[in-house]
């Protein structure tokens, strides 16, 4: 039933297309007169950067640029910001996340196969601020990355998004190593949206809703200010299957085991809130303008299901042949008797008579199965707040000297909280609703910028030279909040073998928590010039110094030559790199576990720790980059041909490396050398500079406009190849797996083919998307490899605009359902039915109405 449900959606809205676009053919001749709707006028539109210099149209650009319209962007049909890049930008890719810590909070994204911190985020050409989260499970290829949160816009404020797929660091500074995206905000002094938007998975779950303000005012007669609300929930999806243990668990009679007992889908949303202001006042030389955003939502998804009979630390210490059982009373000499789980052949007891041997136990005797007889499944979920406000004044001086001044301050928070788990040390004296909060992140960066710019007349064939210059200093600080005491508590039971704090993420406690913080400085220089009306080449140059591990420089050259009025070619060649976070070059973080009848401590350390120094590690330094790239453009007015090949070579990579024991041995030597803390600790993982890589590409882009079926036809193709290779790496610190992963996780092939179509009130759009091969570490495990296939996923939406400024839409994002293979280890490891990091997601089939007004 419910297929042909779905058979029966996928042939409405083709049929309404279809008709729709017969209809307006047979009705209009392509010679008539334009809609009074919409004016048959095509606006270039230009990108500001790429170029300090002067905007410049994707055409006419020296280095590749995807310029998104804002009404394109919006219409996309996911909420999500980042779902509307990864469907409009080939070479961006972003997965669902849903069981990954942090990670499910703020997903980590993709651009040019590259970690989501080596692409600088701007807004209105200002860098945007870092999000609090360090993603510790990123999947081989994010692996420690701390890069922005973009998903805190809401897409109805964007005029437009710009995509630079080009280093550009020697221009704007750090993270600018796969390229730079710009959000540009409407200015509106009148006017305004209301819009609602709602739809499900075809599998019936996931319903999303989300509502949608804008509004311009006039800011003095001179001015503006546009202010846009959204407000968004979405219900969780599951794409589960039981897992074997826990269906066996259940055979065995054991009461409560949920089915399935381990959720796999995207994670609940609550009260996804977002505002954005953009404003300004001009002068006759002074212009005022600023911007800020304010967002919150709470996320929550499920983790790993704690199976009543094995897991350690809570329900037995020895594989599951017997329960765990504590004393909570050790001043007398009561032995706790022994309850087998299991018999001589392993198989499951009866819980039956499992349950008559607990309930004869002595009071004083302590078990979680009296508690949680089917096990548990805890929900990890993070309350995200973030804000920022930037003001500037920018004018002319003199002799047509531009100058423009500014100041910023972003600020990224994410507190932390588990539900339905346990401290189990705490043996019964647990918090109320089993409810931890395990602490948070901040991140907090604020910057001052000058720049100025000129032109020159030196007697070049093809115009003036232009000169721009600028200087910048920016503060970032990276703060741990401790959590409560019981989600790190070391409880009474530790010492029989419960393992302590908040079970499946531990809270910070007061020794890892405080703040790092750093101070850099910038001064930077640009030229462009046009030697002959078909020549022109620019040059960049900037310097950095950053308090914590000193300077460096990098430069940039770009040019292009224009052949005849349709066909050019471009290339650059440049340096770049990434600075370390403070988050990654000095947050620590110690988990406490009882092994072997001692407690020690697994530390992720700062690789400025003596302890972490002992094994390798050295203070971080930037990563290192170059990059090359050569271009060819064709453009007739109708048609608009890019293709783009690329080359980044990255040195000195960070990431996590793997965990080193510590020895007895090294633990005599390090408490020797001043080092005391090294008594407890069992192993150690820290962030390093280790490996090199290169990245080679090539993206091509097309358009064309016509007068197609009656109206104005659009056609699009898109597309990206993209191989990344690890050049070199240190045995011990980054494994066989990872390397795997970083070059085979996401797919060396992507693109699409869109065709729009508008006639008077009606559009109507499809879009058909092809996804190539990709490898999954199932689990980050090492040992459960999914080698997914490619897919083709189709996108359909018909709308209609009237001139009374109502407008609606419905369609489809993945119209046809397609999911990826089944998960070959679903049901004998953890009970996803996909593979989770599937490049399209594993959802299926989205359909969805949207209903607004313009006014």
């Amino acid at each position: 039933m419910l297929a042909a449900n779905r058979n029966a959606l996928a042939l409405a809205i083709i049929a309404t297309l279809s008709a729709s676009l017969a209809s307006n053919a047979r009705a209009q001749d392509p010679e008539a007169a334009p809609s009074t709707q919409e004016e048959a006028v095509t606006v270039e539109r230009v990108s500001v950067t790429g170029s300090r210099v002067k905007p410049r149209t994707e055409a006419s650009s020296a280095v590749p640029i995807d310029i998104l319209g804002g009404e394109e962007f919006h219409n996309q049909p996911s909420v999500d910001v980042m779902d509307k890049m990864r469907t409009l930008v080939p070479s961006f890719n972003v997965s669902t996340i849903p069981i990954d810590d942090a990670a499910s909070l703020v997903r980590p994204a993709n651009l040019r196969g590259l970690p989501p911190d080596n692409t600088l985020v701007l807004i209105n050409g200002k860098r945007r601020h870092r999000a609090a989260v360090i993603t510790f499970l990123g999947h081989g290829l994010s692996d420690g990355a701390q890069g922005p949160d973009i998903s805190v816009l809401p897409s109805l404020a964007l005029e437009q998004v710009e995509v630079l797929r080009d280093g550009a660091a020697a221009q704007y500074g750090s993270d600018a190593i796969a390229g730079v995206i710009n959000f540009g905000l409407k200015r509106l002094d009148h006017g305004g949206t209301v819009e609602a938007f709602g739809g499900q998975y075809y599998e019936g779950d996931g319903f999303t809703q989300q509502y949608a303000a804008q509004a311009g005012f006039p800011l003095t007669a001179n001015g503006f200010a546009t202010l846009t609300a959204e407000w968004r929930s979405a219900d969780p999806t599951s794409r589960s299957v039981q897992r074997d243990d826990a269906a066996a668990v259940a055979a065995a009679g054991y009461p409560g085991v949920r089915d399935p007992a381990q959720i796999w889908g995207s994670p609940e949303v609550h009260e996804d809130m977002k505002f954005v202001a953009n404003f300004g006042v001009d002068g006759e030389n002074v212009s005022f303008y600023g911007f800020g955003n304010y967002a919150k939502r709470d996320v929550e998804g499920g983790f790993y299901y704690r199976n009543p009979t094995t897991r350690n630390g809570v329900f037995s210490n020895d594989g599951g042949n017997t329960l765990l059982i504590g004393d909570l009373n050790t001043a007398n000499a009561v032995t706790c008797p022994t309850i087998a789980l299991r018999d001589a052949n392993g198989n499951l007891l009866p819980y039956a008579g499992v349950a008559a041997a607990v309930a004869a136990l002595p009071a004083e005797c302590f078990t979680f199965l009296s508690q949680f007889p089917g096990g548990f499944t805890p929900q990890f979920g993070g309350r995200m707040e973030d804000q920022s406000l930037v003001l500037g004044f920018k004018g002319v001086w003199g002799e047509g000297w531009h100058w423009d001044v500014s100041g910023s301050h972003g600020r990224n928070e994410i507190a932390f909280y588990m539900l339905n788990t346990v401290n189990a040390s705490m043996g019964p004296d647990q918090p109320g609703s089993n409810e931890f909060a395990p602490g948070g992140n901040v991140q907090t960066d604020t910057a001052f910028n000058f720049d100025l710019a000129h032109d020159f007349d030196v007697g070049l064939a093809g115009g003036a030279m232009t000169l721009a210059t600028g200087a910048e200093w920016r503060r970032e600080e990276f703060e741990v909040i401790a959590g409560d005491l019981s989600s790190y508590a070391i409880g009474p039971l530790v010492s029989q073998g419960f393992s302590l704090g908040s079970n499946g993420f531990n809270g910070f406690n007061p020794r890892t928590a405080g703040t790092h913080d750093r101070d850099n400085w910038a001064v930077y220089a640009d030229v462009e010039a046009p030697f002959t009306e078909q020549f022109r080449m620019a040059a960049a140059v900037r310097h950095e110094d950053f308090s914590d591990f000193g300077g460096t420089t990098n430069w940039k050259l770009t040019g292009r030559y224009d052949f005849s009025d349709r066909f050019a070619v471009r290339g650059a060649i440049s340096t770049g790199f990434r600075a370390p976070t403070p988050g990654q070059a000095n947050a620590e973080q110690v988990t406490t576990s009882f092994i072997n009848g001692l407690l020690r401590d697994t530390a992720v350390l700062s690789p400025n720790n003596p302890i972490a120094q002992f094994y390798g590690a050295e203070p971080l330094t930037p990563e290192e980059s170059k990059n090359a790239s050569l271009g060819l453009v064709w453009n007739n007015g109708g048609w608009l041909v890019t293709a783009d090949w690329y080359r980044i070579k990255t040195e000195d990579r960070i990431a996590l490396s793997n965990f080193f024991t510590v020895t007895d041995a090294d633990r005599a030597a390090l408490v020797a050398g001043g080092n005391p803390e090294a008594a407890s600790i069992s192993e150690v993982q820290f962030f390093v500079n280790d490996f090199d890589t290169t990245t080679t590409g090539i993206d091509l882009v097309t358009s064309y406009d016509s007068n197609h079926f009656g109206g104005k036809t659009s056609y699009s193709l898109a597309a990206n190849w993209n191989k990344t290779e690890v050049d070199d790496f240190t045995p011990g610190i980054i494994t066989p797996i990872r390397i795997k992963k970083l070059e085979e996780s996401l797919p060396r092939t992507k693109g699409y083919f869109g065709v729009n179509h508008q006639r008077q009130v009606f559009n109507a759009s499809v879009r058909v998307n092809y996804y190539g091969s990709f490898f999954e570490d199932h689990l980050d495990d090492g040992g459960l490899p999914i080698n997914g296939g490619s897919a083709v996923t189709v996108d359909a939406e018909a709308g209609w605009k009237f001139a009374s400024g109502l407008y609606f839409s419905i369609g489809a994002q993945n119209l046809f359902d397609k999911v990826p293979d089944e998960n070959p280890w679903g049901a004998p490891v953890a009970g996803a039915k996909y593979p989770v990091h599937a490049p399209y997601g594993f959802n299926g089939g989205f359909y969805y109405g949207r209903v607004g007004y313009k006014f």
